[in-house]
């Protein structure tokens, strides 16, 4: 089955198409979708249905679409959806490195560092059918960044299951426990039911 991952992250790609293998998973730019949909919703959910429907209905084909954040304790939640806008001054996503800098002024002098990030997973069919799932990873911040691997926030984000940061650790080890890796594994077991 062809879907189409909409998405303009590279990254995010790279880790639905490693995740998802017994799928061919074509870039919304290879399905030949070069719009850019804006992200309304409240929740992650809301979010990557809002995506995936609008790819789906762009290019007739499945779409799948992914939404996802670091969410602090600390901080009631943030950055949560805006994650990747939290440095943002005109609501337009921001740049990993301002993200990353704004996230550690915030915490300063916190002890309390715990932190989890969420993805949530939609799955759009020209049908109109729609199959979803969510993960979590949960972990804490670290003081200062750790790694060169990953993208976003991974260089601070300490993994209580791989007892490093996500951006020391290898793309395989961070699918296995990553919330996108666990929210594409959950939603990949849902559509081994359906079809």
């Amino acid at each position: 089955m062809k879907l189409v991952a909409a998405t303009g992250n590279a990254h995010k790609l790279e880790e639905i198409r490693a995740i998802l293998q017994g799928f061919t998973v074509v870039s919304q730019k290879e399905a030949g979708y070069f719009g850019d949909v804006e992200e309304t919703g409240e929740t992650f959910l809301e979010n990557a249905l809002i995506k995936a429907r609008a790819v789906c209905e762009a290019t007739g084909f499945p779409a799948i679409a992914d939404d996802s954040g670091i969410c602090v304790e600390a901080l009631a939640g943030a950055p949560g959806v805006h994650s990747a806008r939290y440095a943002s001054k005109d609501g337009k996503n921001s740049s990993d490195e301002s993200n990353r800098a704004l996230l550690l002024e915030n915490l300063a002098g916190e002890t309390n560092r715990r932190a989890w990030f969420t993805s949530a997973v939609a799955l759009v069919f020209p049908d109109g059918g729609e199959v979803t799932a969510e993960g979590h990873t949960y972990g804490s911040i670290l003081e200062n960044e750790r790694g060169e691997g990953g993208f976003g926030y991974d260089c601070l984000f300490f993994s209580d299951d791989l007892q490093k940061s996500f951006g020391e650790a290898s793309p395989v080890e961070k699918n296995a426990v990553s919330h996108r890796g666990r929210a594409l594994h959950a939603l990949a077991a849902k559509l081994k039911e359906l079809l």
